[in-house]
């Protein structure tokens, strides 16, 4: 995004576009015979709680649509992109404390090699924690606040007819009004007017539409699978951050974020493998 505005307002923008590109496959759904969660005839109880889960994780996601803007820019792109993926370790520890899923031996040892691996990159390779970069670790709410996020809506697919583009569009519209919510708090509203010219509005609208995708995209495929494994599958993608940064930023990719990342894709993968080995176990 162009550096003369904030992290907060240009995550205020994504948000708002990103809203704008979920509403034609949300009308497309109300006027067709699936309408999801709008025909489930669900009682009192289950809507209001329907309701709170839209609420609650909308929140999260304004949050961490902010953490994410604001982490690339203080982070760097590939060290946060690096950080992000201790999404499966978080979502493996709350599908084990809230939903049961135990994970073997091997699935753990795999996730103790992934944080040691986060831990080395957030020290940026001198594994002293005095060097640890205060940056890193606020990119570290990002994955922290999805993982919660997307196994509260995992359930939620399970339990109600409520389909992907539902979610989708309730959580970017309510993520907008937190963040413009956040906006008026801070006292930055009026700061907005200067975001309205072409330059800014064409990053936002690009970063919107692709983020809007990746989103679509994820909740049709956590409907079907575990959130901790579908974000394993992700593993590849901090790579081709790390080359985009360097031809495109002009960043200096650094040996220890390359060492790094090849200790978190094989921890990622390892994680994977032996999530799909249980599955089978549990199937036969």
């Amino acid at each position: 995004r162009p550096r003369t505005f904030g992290a907060l307002e240009f995550a205020f923008f994504l948000s708002v576009w990103q809203t704008v590109f979920a509403v034609p496959l949300f009308v497309r759904e109300l006027r067709s015979e699936n309408k999801g969660i709008f025909s489930a005839g669900l009682s009192v109880r289950k809507t209001c709680r329907t309701f709170a889960v839209a609420l609650l994780t909308g929140a999260m996601f304004g949050l961490s649509t902010y953490l994410y803007v604001l982490g690339v820019q203080k982070a760097g792109a590939a060290s946060a992109a690096i950080a992000i993926q201790a999404y499966p370790v978080f979502a493996i520890l709350w599908e084990t404390l809230f939903l049961k899923r135990r994970k073997t031996p091997v699935e753990l040892a795999w996730t103790a090699l992934l944080m040691a691996a986060l831990y080395y990159l957030g020290t940026e390779g001198t594994g002293r924690i005095d060097g640890f970069s205060a940056w890193f670790l606020l990119v570290l709410g990002v994955p922290f606040l999805w993982s919660v996020a997307h196994v509260v809506i995992k359930e939620e697919l399970g339990r109600t007819p409520v389909t992907p583009a539902q979610v989708t569009f309730f959580r970017v519209v309510v993520s907008a009004l937190f963040l413009a919510g956040l906006l008026m708090a801070t006292g930055r509203w009026d700061s907005l007017s200067g975001a309205l010219q072409p330059g800014f509005q064409a990053f936002a609208i690009v970063m919107g539409l692709v983020y809007y995708l990746e989103l679509i995209v994820w909740f049709y495929a956590v409907r079907h699978i575990d959130v901790s494994l579908a974000s394993s599958i992700t593993a590849p993608w901090p790579a081709f951050t790390m080359v985009l940064a360097a031809v495109v930023l002009g960043d200096q990719i650094e040996t220890h974020q390359i060492v790094a990342f090849l200790v978190v894709a094989c921890s990622i993968y390892g994680l994977t493998l032996a999530g799909l080995r249980k599955a089978c176990r549990r199937s036969v």
